[in-house]
């Protein structure tokens, strides 16, 4: 299990992004105080917990989207409100929750966006910003809607082109926010591969946001459980997920098995209302 930043820790010294001592509010309510951690380096990493625990909150922190009534993000050692926003744009991707598309967008002007932080006054748009917005679509699979106007899409057709825009963005590190929200059970499974693919084969730490226990375990290199705005537990999924940490987290009666397929741990919901036998 990862320790816990202390604020006595060298900025940045295990780590390139993490959260210290952070107290996270929302207008007058207190969502996590003195919460701290480490993203893992490279690795894929899932968080999970009950809604309004502090997920989103969480990410949206370590995205600077949001900033700490106290504590600090710390990103390549350094505070990241120091950081330039396009240098932080460069490092660091995210997929929130919900996004909104502008009125009459084109899909491929909605990736492209995705390219903003490697523009400048010098450096207008190249060759690479157009190979990286092609593969973008490529990878997410929404090439044939490219000159389609996003508001025209499906939700899930909708959340693959958010997907594709994040990737285009060609980031060493991703946050995602709940990715798998409007995708059918296939389009899950090809958006988790796609993110384990990219972590496996380009390095990337990925960092995501998911609801469901089975799909965390199973792609998970290292798992987050949070409750009531607090980290009560984390690190591989197998020594993680337990029958009591599901009760505890979830307040679900639960019984943890070895998945037949991959031998990760499987979340099976028991009835507490089926009579016993």
């Amino acid at each position: 299990m990862v320790e816990p930043i202390s604020q006595n820790m060298p900025l940045g010294s295990t780590t390139r992004l993490a959260a210290c001592d952070l107290k996270l509010v929302y207008g007058d309510r207190t969502i996590s105080q003195d919460l701290s951690f480490k993203v893992p380096d490279g690795l894929f990493t899932v968080i999970v917990g009950p809604n309004a625990c502090g997920k989103s909150t969480l990410l949206r922190a370590l995205a600077r989207i949001i900033r700490p009534s106290a504590g600090h993000v710390v990103l390549d050692g350094k505070a990241i409100e120091r950081i330039p926003a396009r240098e932080v744009a460069r490092t660091l991707g995210l997929l929130p929750q919900s996004s909104v598309a502008p009125d009459g967008i084109t899909v491929a002007d909605l990736v492209a966006r995705g390219r903003y932080p490697h523009q400048s006054f010098l450096q207008r748009w190249s060759q690479a910003d157009e190979d990286a917005v092609a593969w973008a679509m490529r990878t997410a699979r929404v090439d044939e809607f490219a000159g389609r106007a996003v508001d025209e899409l499906s939700g899930g057709q909708r959340q693959r082109v958010w997907i594709a825009m994040v990737l285009a963005q060609e980031t060493p590190l991703l946050l995602l926010d709940e990715p798998t929200t409007f995708l059918d059970i296939a389009h899950q499974i090809e958006l988790l591969n796609l993110l384990r693919d990219l972590n496996r084969r380009q390095g990337n730490t990925v960092v995501a946001v998911l609801h469901d226990l089975n799909q965390a375990c199973r792609y998970a290199d290292h798992i987050v459980a949070m409750r009531d705005g607090c980290i009560v537990a984390e690190g591989n999924p197998r020594g993680v997920m337990t029958a009591e940490l599901v009760k505890s987290v979830f307040g679900l009666a639960a019984i943890v098995i070895e998945d037949p397929v991959t031998g990760d741990p499987m979340v099976v919901p028991l009835d507490e209302r089926a009579p016993s036998a």
